[in-house]
């Protein structure tokens, strides 16, 4: 086996991905399933596009594992997170969930994360299992410098990856199946948690997900979601490997450009500025004005930009004609000016059609507008600046 092979961390549930007829590839580090080939107890069938159905009319479970799990815990806790992250962590309750951007000096985009608070000095952050040892190591240095309000030394950063296991169910079936096991979890609102004991496990629950579809992700010890998934899917009742099927990376992706959910690497990165992308909920520009408060790396960068009339350039959607797809870095035009660039691109399962997301010029950006994406080889396709997301679930 060759090197950089050997050293991909292997998933807690990778045996049971290949039981279940998971093609595994290699992702951010990890080896994941891109698709399945489902075993007679799912009823056959599988691939990306029946997976992307699945999740839209059922239920589907993905492994997730591969996400960052680190906790935060001490005196300091809420004021180092309040430097690190984007949106005010002060006001947040207990047992709340919030969505959030780290950004580096320029106004770039570190990572998008999700900050979990347990009580006033502990929290947790998901955040992408690619920018994890990243993120770690940011941290820590701006624990170590402190803040201009003083350090940050009373408290304790701990990455809990690699001992710890995650899975999401999403679709429209999956809270009246999670119902059965458990009428608290089931009552969860949107963006909460709860923690709760299951024989000789705890697992913490949230109503979250990356497809635009209900449902929830789950994080537990790593040794135990072996028996987790066989008690999930026996208390759930006989039809639940109907109501819910194993799903890989492939319909994730299609499955969150619908819902014009973002992705590191391709929406946004490190020089992208946050305010392009559409994500202003997720910043708190007056942050630092109340005597909690704490200036943000990056807050002084994004209001020079407000200063000086606003980004240039705008995250949008866009509507191709015809089927062919739009891929990442293709050029986007208006006539024989160049306006903007693809970075994500899908033929949609859910609405036949070709979709995709980029970053044009804020005169071309409106709705209902027509753009022009080169294929390469003096080839264009018209598309119809659209609105996201896509796609929304009903409930």
């Amino acid at each position: 086996m060759p090197a950089a092979q050997a050293q991909l961390h292997q998933s807690p549930l990778h045996d049971w991905h290949v039981q279940h007829g998971a093609r595994m590839v290699e992702y951010a580090g990890w080896t994941l399933p891109i698709c399945y080939d489902w075993p007679e107890s799912f009823g056959s069938g599988g691939g990306i596009i029946e997976e992307h159905h699945q999740v839209r009319t059922s239920g589907g479970v993905f492994d997730v594992s591969h996400m960052g799990r680190i906790y935060i815990k001490g005196r300091h806790a809420r004021r180092l997170l309040e430097r690190l992250v984007s949106r005010r962590i002060s006001d947040m309750a207990e047992g709340q969930c919030r969505y959030t951007l780290i950004l580096n000096e320029h106004g770039g985009v570190r990572d998008d994360v999700l900050v979990y608070r347990m009580d006033d000095d502990h929290f947790m952050v998901v955040c992408n299992g690619a920018n994890r040892t990243k993120i770690l190591d940011h941290m820590m240095t701006v624990q170590s410098e402190g803040t201009p309000n003083g350090a940050l030394d009373a408290c304790t950063i701990d990455d809990r990856t690699l001992t710890t296991a995650m899975i999401a169910l999403q679709g429209p079936n999956v809270m009246g199946m999670i119902e059965k096991v458990s009428t608290e979890v089931a009552a969860l609102k949107r963006y909460r948690f709860l923690e709760k004991n299951l024989l000789v496990m705890k697992l913490l629950v949230s109503r979250t997900g990356y497809t635009g579809e209900n449902g929830v992700e789950v994080i537990l010890p790593a040794k135990a979601i072996g028996m987790a998934m066989k008690m999930l899917l026996k208390d759930a009742g006989a039809d639940a490997n109907t109501l819910m099927k194993p799903c890989g990376l492939g319909a994730r992706d299609t499955l969150r450009l619908e819902a014009g959910m973002p992705l590191y690497g391709h929406e946004f990165d490190e020089d992208t500025n946050a305010l392009a992308s559409g994500l202003g909920f997720a910043i708190t520009m007056n942050k630092d004005e109340d005597e909690r408060g704490e200036a943000f790396i990056g807050l002084e960068a994004l209001r020079t930009i407000e200063k000086d009339g606003g980004p240039k350039q705008k995250l949008v959607g866009l509507t191709l004609e015809g089927k062919r797809t739009a891929r990442p870095g293709m050029t986007v035009c208006a006539g024989d000016s160049t306006v903007g660039r693809i970075t994500s691109g899908c033929l949609s399962p859910t609405l036949g059609a070709s979709i995709a997301m980029g970053y044009l010029d804020v005169s071309h950006a409106e709705p209902g507008s027509t753009v022009q994406v080169d294929l390469g080889r003096n080839r264009t396709i018209d598309a119809l600046v659209t609105s996201l997301p896509f796609y929304r679930c009903a409930t």
